[in-house]
């Protein structure tokens, strides 16, 4: 039980973390997410809160761990020292779990469980990265998170390294090479409208790859959220737009930059942090149908690159409220009789 008893050892009552929007509040929850959402840090967050006899936590990613043969001693463990909460940090669920009046689970993949409440966290939204910053003015902090992206540890990794520090996460990201090329080829897409054929046949053409491994992957990505294909409204057939979950991984996978598709994956990643239910459609970034409310991503806007049909489409299905985000510009316009208000992505982002 030695291993058992090194992670028991852990104090977590130290540790200096700011507060996410989302914690956990059930005893037995599920923390799902990607990678460099914050999953671990909840967890300890949480754990910090009770008298460290009290809790057990386990972190199978740990590289001292050779193998799991110690697990199978858990549950006499829990027993012998009367632990309360267990916590098994990216969890195998192969293993099963034992007993405990607490279980307190974080992994990458999507999985239900009776009687366990599922969490899902991603990277920090604008919001939350501006209480991690240590820049004053905040037109210097959304010039940092628009380029650096919405890593956490990105954040605090001084600004001469945060270019391979996302590099190196893309790469851990992947478990071969074959897999790190169609996440790159996936990531160089993000904001284009393209299916998951015309991708597969275009990356064929650059490696050798089955469709049916192509297909898994991609579904893999969009299971752990590391990738969005985001559907177009009533056109559940058609082709999809493609989103990264962090839009700072664009500019690290090719030397072409896009500005606007950038920009375009980092206003979507703070849509999605608020609506469970997005579209797009033609000329229309975004569609809540739930607010009945458009988005449009226009970074450098000017009235006249409202397309006609975007005014048929606040016509076709009465839009009530539209919103153009932007860099800079903050003057509100009309389209079709309605209100458009137009405003920086960092006024847009934390207004309620």
């Amino acid at each position: 039980m030695d291993i058992l008893d090194s992670f028991y050892d852990l104090d977590f009552s130290k540790i200096d973390f700011k507060e996410r929007k989302k914690s956990i509040t059930n005893k037995n929850t599920i923390v799902q997410g990607p990678s460099q959402s914050g999953k671990s840090y909840l967890v300890y967050d949480y754990l910090s809160q009770f008298n460290t006899n009290d809790y057990l936590y386990v972190d199978f990613n740990n590289l001292k761990i050779n193998d799991i043969l110690f697990y199978q001693d858990i549950q006499e463990f829990i027993n012998i020292n009367n632990i309360t909460i267990l916590a098994l940090d990216n969890f195998d669920f192969t293993l099963g779990l034992p007993q405990c009046n607490s279980i307190i689970i974080t992994t990458n993949v999507n999985i239900n469980l009776n009687n366990f409440t599922n969490l899902i966290l991603t990277p920090a939204d604008f919001e939350e990265f501006l209480l991690f910053d240590k820049h004053q003015n905040i037109t210097t902090s959304f010039n940092y998170f628009l380029k650096f992206g919405n890593f956490i540890e990105t954040i605090q990794t001084d600004e001469k390294h945060k270019s391979i520090n996302i590099q190196n996460h893309i790469k851990l990201l992947a478990t071969n090479e074959t897999d790190l090329f169609i996440l790159r080829y996936l990531i160089k897409n993000s904001g284009e409208i393209k299916s998951q054929n015309q991708l597969y046949l275009a990356l064929k053409k650059e490696i050798k790859i089955s469709k049916d491994r192509f297909y898994n992957y991609c579904r893999i990505l969009e299971e752990n959220q590391t990738i969005t294909f985001l559907p177009k409204y009533k056109h559940s057939k058609a082709a999809k737009k493609i989103y990264t979950y962090n839009h700072a991984l664009i500019s690290e996978v090719s030397f072409k930059k896009n500005f606007n598709n950038i920009f375009t994956n980092m206003v979507f990643l703070e849509l999605k942090n608020k609506y469970d239910e997005i579209y797009y459609d033609d000329y229309i970034d975004f569609y809540i149908p739930t607010t009945n409310e458009i988005i449009l991503s226009k970074p450098f806007f000017i009235g006249s690159q409202i397309s006609s049909k975007v005014i048929a489409f606040i016509e076709e299905y009465n839009i009530k409220k539209i919103t153009i985000v932007t860099v800079s510009n903050d003057n509100d316009i009309y389209l079709d009789n309605i209100e458009c208000e137009v405003n920086p992505f960092y006024i847009w982002a934390v207004e309620e």
